[in-house]
């Protein structure tokens, strides 16, 4: 059985390769027409060859990707070869000729080119394909004259001293294709339709092996990616024979960019059991079908916006169908034309937003227009190695209203990315978005987050609040940025908030910080002239423990950080507390003050009354608000009143005020309980002799 399997997978390897040398004429006819209008225009004074009018009719529906794959690699290459293949058309002398008009000009680059890739032998021709006029008439008049294209090639790789026609590419691009060469393969697992273990057996059983890095690539091996769990990577050179797996016809394994595996796990990572999933473009259908996989375990739907007719969807339909998709639902509408407040969408939680961008940092631009239906003049781009800037303002534009269009929708989170390598469509659109904002009494604002993966929760390649990865041999170029709804949190909240809500909650006085000062005038005057001992107790409401029982105990509290900041802050601006000067410290009213019990009610002042509130109560406060201020309760001071034999009651101290003097009083052992005080004047009138 092995070697009957062994013998099948040559077998389609050698139809696969006959059939890359078979060239259809609609293939030739849709590289001539994006030829057309992506070739480089030279002044009128300095063109030698003439191609036709700027119009382009529209190109012949093709049954196959991989003719259409082809087409764009013809077009690309007559683009890349045109002044060398132009050189060629004049130096042969084939070029001008009465039978060959302006119009047929882009069909005899295209063939020519296809003509020296097969090194000038002739093409195979199918008997299925219906042959086309001017595609039969440009190939007979090649081929008359095939000897004297080759020989004119021959003197211009003599004349530039090139070893092939890769050396009269610019240096750029001669770089950007051996990037894109060595790009490892980047496919996802389809859950749907199998388990990772199952793959992992199936490509064992192969013959490949599971290395640590792409580092470590050699012969027949993968590796998982760092960032997306259920992603593996290939070397690039086993293209071919990974295609021929059954893993891949059966749609268990997936070719696809792992920038668009980026963005799909991002979105994951910010979805619950039962949310739903906007994706703002079509953009590649293999997109639509790894969010719907990674969503199989939950009942949310995948909403899919932009598919036009109902052919489209039909075909769609069947290839979700093919891949085990059930949770996709399709909309005709585009994303900007859909209401935020669509009745459909209103569980959705987040939102895709994969825009049309200029796609420089895509390292294939020929995958990048087939699986986003991107426009035809990235190749024309590519080559020049940037963009227009009236182009580029028009993409960053539309992108734009297409992101602010999005955070009108009651969502939680907005993911965006592109394949862009320009701040303009990148960083520059998403600050634009939040500082317009979006007008609205119940929309919370938004704010940037870093991204997430679950097989990387910390990426190193996230800076700031943004997710970029540059082109390069192991990866192509990615944007990501995640924005989501700010929620009430002391992180967002100034001091003055957080102090006036805790006083509206009665963790704090009932005063806001800016009556502190007032508040702090009257207590003044009210206590002028007189001690601290007006502050009492409800009797009935709560009693003044012992100071043995104090020493005995130790307090549990616990103080916000954000508390301790302001704290901190303003140490030496007065507050709406009653405070009194630090008493001499003796052993004893050390004990004293240092030691609480556990379960110690915390005392409000206000004024001169005070009230005690419920342990438990107070303790589910701080729990929700998590910013309180507490203070010590009022405890009996064994050092005596200046004026009288009554015991001298201090007021409370606060925790934040006093917390450097009881890390030194806790480190101290208590000394042992006082049962009576009495005054020093006293013990020496009663008994002289002590």
């Amino acid at each position: 059985m092995k070697l009957s399997d062994e013998k099948g997978a040559a077998e389609k390897r050698t139809m696969t390769l006959i059939k890359k040398n078979v060239c259809h004429d609609s293939v030739y006819i849709n590289a001539a027409k994006i030829f057309q209008g992506i070739c480089n225009k030279k002044p009128k004074d300095r063109m030698l060859v003439r191609y036709g009018d700027e119009s382009v009719s529209p190109m012949l529906t093709l049954k196959d990707e991989y003719s259409q794959r082809l087409s764009y690699e013809l077009a690309f290459s007559a683009l890349k070869y045109q002044d060398l293949l132009e050189e060629m058309l004049l130096d042969s002398h084939v070029y001008p000729s009465h039978s060959i008009p302006d119009e047929l000009t882009s069909l005899l680059l295209v063939m020519l080119y296809d003509l020296q890739d097969r090194e000038f032998e002739a093409r195979v021709i199918s008997d299925e394909e219906e042959p086309i006029a001017e595609v039969r008439e440009i190939e007979n008049f090649l081929c008359r004259f095939r000897i004297k294209l080759a020989a004119a090639l021959a003197r211009c790789r003599i004349k530039y001293d090139a070893l092939s026609i890769e050396y009269f590419l610019p240096e750029t691009i001669r770089k950007h294709e051996q990037r894109a060469s060595a790009l490892p393969l980047c496919a996802w697992i389809n859950i749907l339709k199998t388990s990772p273990q199952d793959v992992f057996r199936d490509l064992k059983s192969t013959g490949f092996t599971e290395v640590e890095s792409v580092s470590d690539f050699k012969g027949y091996t993968y590796c998982l990616d760092q960032h997306c769990h259920n992603v593996l990577l290939f070397p690039s050179s086993l293209k071919d024979e990974l295609l021929n797996l059954d893993l891949f016809s059966d749609c268990r394994l997936l070719l696809q960019d792992k920038s668009r595996c980026l963005a799909v796990h991002s979105v994951q990572a910010l979805l619950s059991t039962d949310d739903d999933v906007i994706l703002a473009h079509l953009g590649s259908h293999l997109t639509v079908a790894h969010m719907a996989a990674l969503r199989h375990d939950s009942t949310s739907t995948v909403f899919v916006c932009g598919v036009k007719t109902s052919a489209k969807a039909a075909e769609l339909g069947d290839l979700f169908s093919h891949m085990g998709c059930k949770n996709i639902q399709l909309l005709h509408e585009d994303f900007t034309e859909i209401e935020p407040k669509d009745p459909r969408l209103q569980n959705a939680k987040v939102i895709l937003l994969v825009p049309q961008c200029s796609g420089l940092g895509f390292s294939n631009p020929i995958d990048f227009i087939l699986t986003e239906h991107g426009d035809a003049g990235l190749l024309k781009d590519l080559y020049q190695g940037s963009v227009s800037k009236d182009k580029l303002c028009i993409l960053a534009e539309r992108q734009l209203n297409e992101l602010m269009h999005a955070m009108k929708f009651q969502v939680q989170s907005i993911v965006y990315c592109t394949s862009s390598v320009y701040p303009e469509e990148n960083e520059e659109v998403v600050q634009k978005a939040l500082e317009c904002g979006v007008k609205g009494k119940k929309l919370k604002p938004f704010r940037p987050i870093p991204p997430v993966f679950a097989a990387c929760p910390n990426p190193e390649s996230c800076t700031d609040a943004f997710f970029k990865i540059e082109p390069s041999e192991i990866s192509s170029g990615c944007f990501l940025a995640v924005i989501a709804r700010e929620t009430d949190s002391s992180e967002n909240v100034s001091a003055k908030d957080i102090l006036s809500r805790a006083a509206a909650k009665g963790l704090l006085l009932d005063s806001i910080p800016g009556k502190a000062k007032e508040e702090e005038k009257q207590e003044k005057v009210t206590q002028r002239g007189s001690d601290t001992a007006h502050t009492r107790i409800e009797p009935k409401t709560a009693e003044v423990p012992h100071p043995e029982a104090v020493s005995n105990r130790k307090a549990a509290v616990v103080v916000s950080k954000a508390v301790s900041k302001i704290k901190k802050k303003n140490a030496n601006q007065p507050t709406g507390h009653i405070q009194l000067k630090k008493p001499t410290i003796n052993p004893v009213s050390d004990t004293g003050v240092s030691k609480v019990p556990k379960h110690t009610s915390v005392v409000k002042v206000q004024g001169k009354q005070t009230q005690v509130r419920k342990p438990r109560a107070e303790r589910k406060k701080l729990v929700a608000v998590k910013l309180v201020e507490i203070v010590f309760p009022p405890v009996i001071s064994p050092y005596v009143h200046p004026q009288g034999n009554q015991p001298r009651m201090p007021a409370h101290i606060s925790l934040l005020q006093s917390r450097q003097r009881n890390r030194s009083l806790r480190d101290r052992e208590p000394p042992p309980p006082v049962t009576k005080v009495v005054k020093p004047s006293v013990l020496r009138d009663s008994q002289p002799g002590l």
